[in-house]
């Protein structure tokens, strides 16, 4: 059954965010890791973000699901559905990625809000999801995320740029790190994290011997098409599959990767925007 309990959709609009543990099975995850990190169109096409203390994330963007294995999670009924649930309304694809955190070398990611700079894609309200998948299990020490427990209460929080990231006002942040609670959100390969686009989240740097990849399927309500075009995607239609899918392309090793990767250094201009407007 592809619905969340009505405790869990209460629990995500109280915290800005729920873990469904072992949403997706062993081979799955395992076939979903296999092609990624085969994947040299997804590593040519990486990119890193500094994180102004020195290290970089690796980064792979893509705006259009397609129909390899990333195509097929993202579109799967097990995980469309649960998002809809939460946004209470129809669900369109607005990008996926993968987070490329590699051993002993990923970097630490800013404290933010992912609606802090899709703000500036013309998105109107901050009722977008994204749901993170563990490929690798995540831990402290090899930089799991973190998120402040109930921040998206608090509204989009100021951005400024920080290195090669958006970041949030950082005294906003000590602040309300005083009255939430702060939670490490260690997972296991196949958990999944869904969260709200105004819940505050960071990661430290990687200094494990562990790599730690995620992908993250973010989507926008389709009442919430943005009212300008940017480099991510206004609403577009999305073509829901049965969940068997994902083990039936993940299997065809000839086809389960064809994804349209995007060009980041010339496409994405989101946290770029933040530096004009502050000189505007």
């Amino acid at each position: 059954m592809n619905a969340l309990q009505e405790e869990e959709v209460k629990a995500y609009q109280k915290d800005g965010y729920i873990i469904v543990r072992n949403l997706f099975t062993i081979e799955e995850i395992n076939l979903l890791g296999q092609t990624a990190r085969a994947d040299n169109e997804m590593d040519q096409a990486s990119t890193k973000r500094d994180d102004g203390e020195g290290n970089a994330v690796r980064l792979a963007l893509w705006n259009h699901p397609g129909d390899g294995v990333y195509g097929m999670f993202a579109r799967s009924r097990r995980l469309v559905d649960r998002v809809e649930q939460l946004l209470d309304d129809e669900a369109y694809h607005y990008h996926s990625k993968m987070v490329l955190k590699d051993a002993k070398v990923g970097g630490a990611w800013a404290w933010h809000q992912d609606y802090g700079y899709w703000y500036q894609n013309g998105v109107l309200t901050p009722n977008l999801c994204s749901v993170m998948i563990a490929v690798d299990q995540a831990t402290v020490e090899n930089g799991c995320m973190q998120v402040i427990k109930g921040s998206h209460k608090l509204g989009r929080v100021n951005h400024v740029l920080s290195g090669d990231q958006a970041g949030a006002d950082m005294e906003r942040v000590e602040e309300a790190k005083k009255r939430l609670d702060l939670v490490h959100v260690t997972m296991d390969p196949g958990d999944a994290l869904f969260f709200h686009s105004n819940t505050l989240h960071a990661s430290d740097a990687n200094e494990s011997d562990h790599p730690r990849w995620a992908m993250i399927c973010c989507y926008n309500a389709a009442s919430n098409d943005p009212y300008k075009d940017s480099h991510h995607p206004r609403y577009t239609k999305l073509e829901k599959v049965e969940d068997e899918r994902i083990l039936a392309v993940g299997r065809d090793h000839a086809n389960r990767s064809q994804t349209e990767f995007a060009d980041l250094h010339r496409e994405d201009t989101s946290a770029k925007s933040l530096t004009e407007n502050q000189n505007s």
